[in-house]
């Protein structure tokens, strides 16, 4: 499920809002969905305070360096996002916005610790993102240069996830280019 209303305060000024939810499930003689149709998280048109496919699942977390990215896919998405729009020229507009979201898997596998959508628990598990944007309005195409930061990362240790109070820049910092609005 997919919504996206959009309110227009006057000509100069729209508040836009979004929210995504979805759940796949495995059937038959599957255990996993295929990789293609999991969801991820992160990225320009999600939690703008992660790069693409850098959040979750859940609070799971890799502490190598190496790569994880075939970890870091899930079953359930979760998607809310606000966002403020101000034109300052035909050609500029700026935003700012909060993006709050997660994906998670239904099944307890063990290469994704933490990664299981527990009722009980997903709301702890939600990150959240701020930031600001500039828009680039040509008339036929938009292009967009956002720059999130996490304000609560689920991937970090039980009483230091709210990164908002000492956010470390080189850790919490996402810089997101992409054609058109994200919602």
């Amino acid at each position: 499920f997919d919504f996206s209303p959009l309110y227009r305060i006057d000509d100069q000024r729209t508040l836009a809002a979004h929210v995504a939810v979805g759940v796949a499930y495995p059937y038959g003689n599957s255990t996993i969905l295929p990789f293609e149709k999991r969801y991820f998280g992160g990225g320009a048109n999600s939690v703008r305070g992660w790069s693409t496919r850098t959040l979750g699942p859940g609070s799971y977390s890799n502490d190598s360096i190496a790569s994880d990215f075939g970890r870091k896919v899930g079953d359930v998405k979760l998607d809310f996002s606000v966002e403020y729009r101000r034109k300052l020229t035909r050609l500029i507009e700026l935003a700012g916005f909060v993006d709050a979201g997660n994906i998670w898997t239904i099944r307890n596998y063990s290469e994704q610790p933490g990664g299981l959508f527990e009722w009980n628990d997903f709301y702890k598990e939600l990150a959240v993102a701020y930031g600001v944007g500039v828009r680039f309005d040509l008339n036929f195409l938009l292009i967009r240069v956002d720059g999130g930061m996490k304000a609560h990362n689920p991937a970090l240790p039980k009483g230091s996830r709210w990164t908002i109070f000492k956010p470390n820049f080189g850790r919490d910092f996402a810089f997101h280019f992409a054609i058109g609005y994200p919602f």
